[in-house]
């Protein structure tokens, strides 16, 4: 019987090799997809190196137009709009599972594998249902809420049952560790800059200096430029008072930041657009677990659907600093439900 070819995305990092070599030690048929954004800093001769250390054949895909288009123009736009943007929930479902996927298909493959700590099962129904990892440290669940089910059919994440030291023991015993890059922990296209820097460079932008206030509407300072604001942020405000000022609401009409003490940041409920459903989709009020950005604990909450792909999340205690352009990823147990946009 013919193996079916898997193919595997290749980024450099110690997650993506130890899945690799998983697959092959698990006898499948690998080849590897390394793509590049345009972004790169680390040498693509390394990559050549991984295939020989791990004996497969890696494919280099040119994804900087569509990487460009899809996550870094998107990136910019939600930070000029006032919002705070995840480039990493919108890169899985377009670029890895989107131009990625279809590369892989078109080479024969049968499924994309990365080295994502996120797991797949498929019900008695045939649909495929997205499960935390089991390390709660290193789930990555929450970026890939966007997926759809026919992309989860064509998934495979190799690590979903393994915890990160598992895995850097794992390649230490292999000497998958000699050509491991250091990994990124933030936005893989910013390197050095911080993101206001980072859209102060793009073509076009103008900074608006304009008024800082606070929750009362008193004018108490000025800013260099909505950019470089998001909600719940305290660093770059530098204004006296009895407590630090936090960003809690950014008024893009106007031009203003409107700012005050921590406490001003908390909220019970928030709405809810653009929500892609892994499970059903409800019909009814749900109670479900509420994650608003990757390092949140998620927390209980009721979930009010409303017309299909747009919900109002209330939650049982409230959270600080919800931000508009963040994801809403809804959770049952360690099953993720869905995920959709906060709005402002």
């Amino acid at each position: 019987m013919k193996r079916q070819l898997t193919a595997i995305a290749i980024s450099g990092g110690i997650d993506s090799l130890v899945a690799a070599y998983l697959l092959k030690k698990q006898g499948h048929k690998v080849i590897g997809i390394h793509f590049t954004t345009g972004y790169e800093t680390e040498p693509v001769n390394v990559i050549s190196h991984i295939a020989d250390k791990l004996n497969i054949n890696i494919k280099v895909l040119d994804c900087r137009k569509e990487f460009k288009q899809k996550v870094v123009d998107y990136f910019i736009q939600s930070y000029l709009t006032g919002q705070t943007p995840n480039p990493c929930l919108v890169c899985n479902p377009l670029i890895k599972f989107g131009t990625m996927l279809e590369f892989a298909r078109r080479l024969g493959a049968s499924c994309l594998a990365t080295g994502h700590y996120a797991g797949i099962i498929k019900d008695k129904d045939g649909r495929f249902h997205l499960l935390k990892g089991v390390d709660p440290e290193k789930d990555q669940s929450y970026f890939l809420a966007f997926m759809s089910q026919k992309q989860l059919a064509h998934a495979c994440f190799p690590l979903g049952m393994m915890t990160k030291a598992e895995v850097i023991k794992l390649a230490k015993e292999h000497e998958l560790d000699h050509f491991i890059k250091q990994e990124s922990q933030d936005i893989c296209f910013i390197k050095g800059k911080t993101y206001g820097e980072f859209i102060a460079l793009q073509k076009g932008l103008i900074p608006q200096p304009g008024l800082i206030e606070d929750i009362d509407g008193n004018i108490i300072g000025k800013h260099k430029g909505l950019h470089i604001f998001t909600i719940g942020q305290r660093r770059g405000i530098n204004l006296p008072a009895s407590e630090p000022y936090y960003v809690v609401r950014i008024d893009r009409k106007q031009n203003r930041i409107i700012v005050g003490f921590k406490n001003s940041l908390m909220a019970s409920e928030c709405k809810v657009t653009g929500i892609n459903w892994i499970d059903k989709e409800p019909t009814s009020p749900v109670k479900v677990y509420t994650r608003v950005r990757y390092r949140h604990k998620a927390a209980l909450s009721i979930l009010f659907p409303d017309d299909g792909n747009k919900a109002i999340v209330r939650f049982k205690t409230p959270q600080s600093a919800i931000t508009p352009g963040q994801g809403a990823v809804f959770y049952r147990d360690n099953e993720v439900l869905g995920g959709g946009w906060i709005a402002g």
